[in-house]
């Protein structure tokens, strides 16, 4: 049931027409979830469409099964959410791979990490970005993970192209925000989905300790809704990261790789 309480929340979420990529499990589940109970009106993707459907029921929303990230899929989906909702206030490009490893990845591999986790974002954003603009306002929220601000030791796939989204995100708020379009990342660590199962040893090192529930992920938007931060950060800690990060590359650099040396160790 809608939260009572959702009507004087600051990022106008009741009443709003959302998409959630990605929505059939884990943090997409847990932010379709969310947002429902906070009176929006949930349009849930996800390519696994059995999935899709059962997280809808749960949801009173509206399954739309199929691709996020091919043009074509993009397509579809957003005219069938515009067939549901009318208007879609908000976009939450959430869906994401983490394949491959170092250089010895494959070309085929590599684009379909490009695919999913930052042209699912262009060509969702080439959709919308117009009628937005037309409106005077749209959110835009990807998921990007801690590893668009840091890396991903254990798979230069997902670091390069968390980065890439990240970057694509930036690029959105810079040119758009002025003009009442709202973008936003999330960037968890770990959180224990099926993605982080298979990081193995890296996710064992680096991320199993630290680990949160999907829940909290979703829960954590919902508290960035309310003042429209660019960087919502589950885990507060990645923001100070990312500040050394910045601010001596070289110092961040050697930390890592003493990480590196532990998982290689395993």
């Amino acid at each position: 049931m809608p939260d009572p309480t959702a009507r004087d929340h600051p990022g106008r979420v009741t009443g709003a027409g959302v998409v959630v990529t990605g929505g059939g499990n884990g943090i997409g589940r847990a932010i379709a979830h969310r947002l429902a109970a906070g009176g929006a009106r949930v349009v849930v993707n996800d390519l696994d469409g059995d999935a899709a459907q059962a997280v809808a029921r749960e949801v009173r929303g509206y399954a739309v099964p199929g691709d996020a990230a091919s043009e074509q899929g993009v397509r579809n989906l957003v005219s069938a959410a515009h067939e549901h909702l009318g208007d879609i206030d908000v976009y939450c490009a959430n869906a994401g791979v983490a394949v491959g490893a170092g250089p010895e990845t494959a070309e085929p591999v590599w684009q379909h990490a490009w695919e999913v986790n930052v042209m699912a974002h262009v060509r969702a954003a080439r959709a919308l970005v117009p009628e937005w603009l037309d409106r005077g306002q749209g959110r835009f929220v990807a998921t990007v993970s801690a590893a668009g601000l840091l890396t991903m030791l254990g798979s230069a796939p997902y670091s390069v192209t968390k980065h890439a989204a990240l970057a694509h995100a930036e690029w959105l708020s810079a040119t758009y925000g002025h003009r009442g379009i709202t973008v936003q990342c999330i960037c968890p660590q770990g959180v224990r989905t099926q993605i982080l199962a298979g990081t193995g040893s890296a996710g064992d090192v680096l991320l199993q300790g630290t680990a949160i529930e999907p829940e909290q992920v979703a829960d954590s938007l919902w508290d960035g809704l309310a003042d429209d931060r660019f960087l919502v950060l589950p885990h507060p800690e990645v923001g100070e990261f990312y500040v050394h990060r910045a601010a001596d590359p070289d110092r961040w650099l050697a930390g890592m790789r003493r990480l590196q040396q532990r998982i290689d160790e395993r």
